[in-house]
């Protein structure tokens, strides 16, 4: 009988041998000129598997173990060998490509053990991830909650990296989520939606679920699988039964491992026209005369996520017509509209907004859209193409209305170029609506009546005051309900504020004016401020004190 010192002597002794296995592989692995892994700390793909039979497999001493489309990862045990070579020629008439590594006997033993399990729903292609229509029908009618999604991954095998993707792509897709998170923690893995841009905890994933998925995610954006100390971003498809949803990667490495984002582009969320985008209705007909305007240009601003992509592809939706030709040049492409040329940035090959632009303009469009105006060489570019008949969409970074001008100064553009060539600027925000089935009525506290009457004494002559006293002020239910996911909103709705660069104002742009200055000018033109606007829309019950509080200040 062994005794128990002597069961963990052996044990010692396996894990020994095994070290020194992997230790012998790499030396071997520099002899071929190959990388070497451990396959027994990476996933495995099990719809690779079986690109290559089992009994095939093992008589080749190999392993198909991740697929991205045609291109293959292949654990190999001796390269050399004529099984294995038999095997390669044949995968490559098959027209895949492929990358080798070396890796121990009893790390193939464990990608072969793996045979035992298939894929289900999910299919896997290069660039893109199909989920089977049954699938998001289920999703659509049954997934109400981030509770419902948290407890559907709770039975889901650990290395069932097929089902546990469908849930958490699908119930972001059925919620309407715009961004999914997964934040390696010690314990496990942190997954998270972004709903109306908060962010909302689901589950912890364990840690070898976390490795999969990873790896699965790598693999079909595109990334490379061995890096892990540097931020890698890529893309997918989700292929739908209507529609084709973009889905923008990102990983970047952390104290526990890599974490992930996967942007949501869904189509519908930028499906808005104009009139639908919550503008006051002085500030919606203003709009609206500028964009009708042959040339100039429009320019907005506002941090990442308040919305400027879907006010720009609705100023789009307006303008076009057959007889006009738009080009857009993004940084990436987010969204595809029909009937718009767009290119994407590719700063590798030297194709940069400033490059760009000036091969847009010999294209003869008579509108454009410039994703970004990031430095001088750009902005003298596009204002430049406003002055000679061309109509420009664009956005920069600043923190209101007024505060464009002053930027555009200190970035080096002349003020002389910069008043003739712009229309308008305007600044925007977005704040998530009540939910209508479930919000209730709210009494402002002292402070919040307080900041309500001055915001709305404030208000320019040219504008109705609404009587705050008989106005109905409304907070989210705390339980939420079943249409709003249990969180008290539903939507989102921009508030904004706008800049019209009219002829008094062109003369004190030439004197390169201060913030405040263009605030001023900004009153007397009878504008409001983003923070009236967000108070205009409390005191009309769309969304609550606290929600413009934490949006605008």
């Amino acid at each position: 009988m062994v005794t128990f010192e002597e069961s963990k002597q052996q044990k010692k002794l396996g894990e020994i041998r095994k070290k020194e296995e992997e230790d012998t592989i790499k030396i071997i692995a520099t002899k071929y000129k190959l990388p070497y892994q451990n396959l027994l700390t990476i996933p495995v793909d099990i719809d690779a598997l079986r690109i290559v039979p089992i009994e095939d497999a093992k008589a080749g001493g190999l392993a198909v173990v991740q697929r991205v489309g045609k291109n293959l990862q292949i654990a190999v045990r001796n390269p050399t060998k004529n099984e294995t070579k038999k095997i390669l020629e044949d995968l490559t008439r098959q027209r895949f490509t492929y990358t080798l590594f070396m890796v121990s006997g009893q790390g193939l033993e464990h990608a072969w053990e793996m045979y035992k399990q298939i894929p289900k729903e999910l299919v896997v292609i290069e660039g893109e991830i199909k989920i089977s229509e049954a699938k998001i029908e289920e999703f659509e009618k049954n997934i109400r909650s981030f509770e419902a999604i948290s407890k559907l991954l709770e039975y889901v095998s650990e290395k069932s990296i097929t089902e546990a993707l469908e849930i958490i792509i699908g119930g972001s897709l059925a919620i309407d989520a715009s961004d999914v998170h997964v934040e390696p923690q010690p314990e496990g893995a942190r997954l998270r939606y972004r709903l109306d841009g908060t962010l909302h905890d689901l589950t912890i994933i364990t840690k070898t679920m976390y490795k999969f998925i990873l790896s699965r995610i790598k693999l079909t954006s595109g990334l490379k699988i061995n890096v892990h100390n540097q931020g890698q971003d890529g893309r997918f498809t989700i292929k739908m039964r209507e529609a084709e949803v973009e889905v923008r990667t990102s990983t970047l490495p952390g104290p526990y491992g890599e974490n992930i984002v996967l942007r949501i582009l869904n189509p519908k969320t930028i499906s808005l026209e104009l009139e639908n985008l919550g503008m006051q209705p002085w500030v919606e007909e203003q709009m609206a005369e500028e964009i009708a305007k042959p040339n100039g240009m429009i320019l907005t601003t506002g941090p990442t996520g308040s919305g400027k992509t879907t006010t720009l592809y609705a100023f789009l939706k307006k303008v076009h017509n057959p007889e006009i030709k738009i080009i857009t040049l993004e940084d990436p492409i987010e969204y595809h509209l029909k009937g718009v040329e767009q290119t994407q940035i590719d700063a590798k090959r030297g194709y940069d907004f400033a490059s760009g632009l000036r091969s847009i303009l010999r294209q003869d469009p008579d509108v454009i859209l410039l994703g970004e105006i990031r430095d001088i060489e750009t902005a003298e570019t596009s204002m430049h193409a406003a002055l000679t008949g061309h109509l420009v969409f664009s956005t920069i970074h600043t923190n209101n209305a007024a505060g464009t001008i002053p930027r555009l100064i200190d970035i080096g553009v002349r003020p002389n170029i910069i008043a003739p060539a712009i229309n308008v600027v305007m600044a925007q925000r977005l704040l998530r609506k009540l939910c209508v089935a479930c919000k209730k009525e709210h009494s402002l506290s002292a402070a919040e009546l307080k900041l309500t009457k001055e915001e709305i004494e404030n208000l320019p002559e040219n504008i109705k005051k609404p009587d705050i006293k008989s106005a109905k002020i409304y907070e989210p239910s705390i339980a939420g309900c079943e249409r709003c996911r249990n969180t008290g909103y539903k939507g989102r709705i921009g508030v904004f504020e706008i800049f019209l660069i009219n002829d008094s104002v062109e003369g004190l742009i030439l004197a390169s004016p201060s913030v405040s200055e263009i605030k001023k000018a900004m009153f007397d033109q009878g504008q409001i401020t983003i923070k009236q606007d967000g108070t205009l829309k409390v005191l009309a019950g769309i969304t609550d004190f606290e929600e413009l509080k934490k949006v605008v200040g």
